[in-house]
């Protein structure tokens, strides 16, 4: 018997502090606010600042800091903002920010975070298992625990296992407290929801090819196996159904059934085969098609449009790669065949595909058997044209054997790989401006980085949830793991099922992507708003019943229909308004800055005009010097040469006085006395 330790999740206020002590805040050698600076952009390093100063502090009752200091006065205007929030809606608040701006904080902060430890008790025994796919070893190693009498796989790295009912925390995957009697390990089988539970059909483990069927509660998170009625017959189908095992294949919800469609079979017949499972009568059934079907298949995208299943590429029974469009219209249950224009995707199979706003397919990914994909294309299903748009942001990596679902017009992409390794990164693609970003990143060989694996959205206490489940990664697995998604659908899951005034609307359909303070606290109130709300919608949906409901849903939903598409219209003009704009500002930069070089120029020529005329006032300075140095010398030498004449008139004059006295008679020697 060996005790094993389990983290069971910080609570407030202590997951607060591990998450200010990670932010900075906490007055550690770590807390500086160059550190919190680099961390965060200064929009959000104020806010958490606020936060922080609200819910450890309380209202902001500190003096106005000098208007000199600008970042003092920005700290205190936004902690001055908060008014009398509560601390615990500060704290709430603080940890929820911090989970935006880095969703993957609270693992990367174990190091400096202890978790409240539960000791469990276990029988447990380490093997190492060597996985053999297509002829290639992958050594496996994993602790078997052995629990209430079923196997349990030791939790992956990267994948917080808690309680999923207590974690607030989005973008992030979290393995949920699993019941009952899991499915075999397996890939490449079909995934789809149904109201609160998840069905998983077929798939292939080590090989061997599955038939079994199997639902999970998205309420309690507990697994249990349908047994299908044997000998079943319906109007569709006269004879007995013989469920055939497959992998490959695609499940699809349509009007509380299960539609199985294609997939790779032991022995593959010709065209594909459409099977319905009736959840009522738990009853298997082909579905008689009219037309000419599209060959058998694997690997195929399934996208249920309208009344209609889009089929597009996959993989025949020869291992040959297809890129055919076909349309199986539900109502009439006729095959159509598409010969669309433009250039289609190149042939491939494990491949992802979405459906927006009712009128564009996109295909993203995928691979042939010598490379893997990262191209988009999209088909208007109204003027049946494809083409291939510009991708824009953080562009994922090629890959197949992913999956992926749509909440809103968001489409989500998990797992696959490029034939080397798996794909690590959770990403997005809004749909509409098909801009890609990063949801997170795990590290390590866990489910979500498989191939193979499946990918439903459910709803769990009135939020989206991203389901995965199973996939292969050198091992098979049979996880479940969860994320929650911080893009937010623009219609609640739960409001598509009974009419809500257009006030309830507005609640639910508020968002609260801006980062100021203020929005954050509507946001919370928002939150509450929410709770009150599901509580009146599920007191509704007990008393809705009958027709006239129904047909007030469906006008209900048209008129938000309309309503949304107006917004769009509106958006998208708004849109290339702002476009326009944009180019107008542009065109304006590029001439100011063609109008900065001009005048860049002439400051230049005019710094070298001034420093030539600099040099010549230096040489006319020393010129002027030299000047005034002769001028000093030609007037010494003039007082010197007037001194010479002045002397020379005297000696003459004393020449010419001394003839005429000797003329007189003075003796020479009387004149050499006198003087």
């Amino acid at each position: 018997m060996a005790m094993a330790r389990a983290s069971s999740g910080l609570q407030y206020p202590e997951r607060f502090y591990a998450a200010a002590s990670y932010a900075g805040f906490d007055g550690s050698p770590r807390s500086s606010s160059k550190a919190v600076r680099s961390k965060f952009n200064s929009e959000s390093a104020l806010i958490l600042y606020a936060l922080y100063q609200q819910a450890t502090v309380g209202p902001c009752n500190a003096p106005e800091p000098s208007a000199w200091n600008a970042v003092e006065k920005s700290k205190w205007s936004s902690w001055k903002k908060l008014a009398d929030m509560a601390s615990t809606e500060a704290m709430r608040l603080f940890v929820k920010i911090l989970e935006e701006e880095d969703p993957g904080w609270y693992s990367r902060a174990s190091n400096f975070v202890s978790d409240p430890v539960v000791d469990v008790q276990m029988n447990q025994s380490s093997n190492v298992h060597p996985v053999v796919e297509n002829g290639n070893s992958f050594p496996e190693t994993k602790t078997i625990s052995t629990e209430n009498g079923s196997i349990v796989e030791a939790q992956d790295k990267d994948v917080v296992s808690e309680g999923f009912g207590s974690i607030g925390v989005y973008d992030q995957w979290i393995a949920p407290p699993i019941s009952g009697h899991r499915p075999k390990s397996r890939y490449e089988h079909g995934a789809a929801v149904i109201q609160d539970k998840m069905y998983i059909y077929g798939g292939n483990h080590n090989g061997r090819y599955l038939n079994d069927l199997h639902a999970l509660d998205l309420r309690s998170w507990s697994w249990s196996k349908i047994e299908a009625k044997a000998g079943a017959e319906s109007l569709e189908s006269p004879s007995p159904v013989t469920v055939t095992a497959r992998a490959g294949h695609s499940l699809i919800s349509w009007e509380n059934k299960l539609i199985s469609i294609a997939g790779h079979t032991k022995d593959p017949s010709d065209s594909i085969e459409v099977k319905a499972f009736d959840l009522q009568t738990c009853t298997w059934s082909f579905l008689k098609t009219y037309g000419k079907p599209p060959a058998s298949r694997g690997g195929q995208s399934v996208s249920l449009v309208g009344g209609g299943l889009v089929i597009f590429g996959g993989q025949d029974a020869k291992r040959t790669l297809l890129n055919d469009l076909h349309i199986l219209d539900l109502e009439t249950m006729t095959w159509d065949e598409i010969d669309a224009i433009g250039v289609p995707p190149s042939p491939r199979s494990d491949h992802t595909a979405a459906v927006h706003a009712d009128r564009y397919l996109l295909i993203f990914g995928g691979g042939s058997h010598a490379t893997c994909y990262n191209d988009l294309h999209v088909l208007d299903l109204q003027t049946m044209e494809w083409s291939r748009p510009t991708q824009q942001g953080e562009i994922p990596t090629a890959r197949a054997g992913h999956a992926g679902v749509t909440v809103g017009e968001n489409w989500f992409i998990v797992g696959g790989g490029d034939n080397k390794s798996g794909a690590s990164e959770t990403v997005v693609l809004n749909m509409s401006t098909l801009v890609w970003s990063v949801v997170t990143t795990v590290e390590g060989r866990i489910p979500v980085a498989s191939e193979g694996l499946s990918l439903a959205v459910g709803s769990y206490n009135g939020e989206d949830v991203l389901v995965s489940f199973g996939g292969y990664n050198g091992r098979y697995n049979n996880e479940v793991n969860v994320l929650k998604p911080s893009h937010k659908s623009t219609l609640q899951s739960r409001m598509m099922e009974t009419p809500v005034p257009d006030s309830v609307s507005a609640v639910l359909n508020a968002t609260n992507g801006t980062r100021d303070v203020e929005s954050e606290f509507e946001a919370g109130q928002e939150g509450k708003i929410r709770e009150i709300v599901m509580d009146n919608v599920e007191s509704d949906l007990m008393k809705a019943r009958g027709k006239s409901t129904n047909e007030h849903l469906i006008a209900t939903l048209k008129a938000e229909k309309e309503e949304l598409e107006s917004s769009l219209s509106k958006e998208k003009v708004q849109t290339l308004q702002l476009k326009q704009e944009l180019a107008e500002a542009e065109t304006r930069n590029t001439d100011l800055y063609k109008e900065l070089q001009s005048v860049r120029g002439q400051l230049a020529s005019e710094q070298s005009r001034c420093f030539k005329l600099e040099v010549e006032l230096a040489e006319l300075r020393q010129k002027l010097q030299t000047m005034e140095a002769l001028q000093k010398e030609l007037e010494l030498l003039q007082r010197q040469k007037a001194a010479s004449e002045q002397a020379a008139l005297n000696a003459k004059r004393q020449s010419s006085g001394g003839v005429w006295g000797w003329l007189a008679g003075t003796p020479g020697n009387e004149k050499v006395d006198d003087a």
